[in-house]
């Protein structure tokens, strides 16, 4: 828990308690249902749940925001992001019905009134939000072809609706083409941790015709 207190250090109580929870919970469900690696289960906070609060770092949603989380896996990066803003609107969805029943416990057992979790594919997925968010699920070009037309053209926050991507590595190549509707935002400028040296943030702009 201190590595989040150390960035974020207006959390309420309740926001405390729940963050602190969230180790021993996962603890209990990883030895269920593997959804997070034996070598990252003991650096949950820094490599799982911090990394999901870059967002937080780089947007403050407004109340009403609604937020789709695909490829959710055990309820990252929309866990985290749901306890942080709790008048924010998540669906976290996953191909994989044994992780969404993971982030239903997760979510029940920490009263997350703002949380929704489906089994379900992208493609299934019908209703439009402000942004889409994820953890490097596939290529960028793919992810934009996939969720583009689940965005919806009503901007309410400061930075315009859209994709929020937390990535690894030399994506140079994957982003070219987007080049002019994204913005890049190095981890390693928010988070002092070594983990956080190669990893960024895009923010790509999309409007539906």
């Amino acid at each position: 828990m201190e590595i989040l207190t150390k960035y974020f250090t207006d959390l309420s109580s309740q926001q405390i308690d729940q963050f602190s929870r969230l180790g021993s919970l996962y603890d209990e469900w990883n030895t269920r249902i593997n959804v997070i690696s034996r070598k990252d289960i003991e650096q949950l906070y820094e490599r799982h749940v911090l990394h999901s609060l870059a967002i937080a770092r780089v947007i403050q949603f407004k109340p009403g925001t609604t937020i789709l989380d695909v490829g959710t896996g055990g309820g990252f990066p929309g866990i985290p992001l749901a306890i942080f803003f709790p008048e924010t609107s998540f669906v976290l969805i996953d191909s994989i019905g044994k992780k969404i029943r993971v982030v239903n416990e997760v979510a029940t057992a920490l009263n997350l009134q703002n949380v929704t979790a489906e089994h379900i594919r992208v493609e299934e997925v019908r209703q439009k939000f402000d942004f889409v968010v994820s953890r490097a699920v596939t290529s960028f070009p793919r992810f934009v072809s996939m969720v583009q037309s689940k965005v919806s053209n009503q901007n309410n926050n400061d930075l315009p609706n859209g994709i929020l991507y937390l990535k690894g590595g030399d994506f140079e190549e994957e982003i070219t083409p987007f080049r002019k509707q994204i913005q890049v935002f190095d981890l390693h400028d928010l988070f002092q941790e070594e983990f956080f040296e190669t990893k960024k943030l895009i923010h790509m702009t999309l409007k539906n015709k």
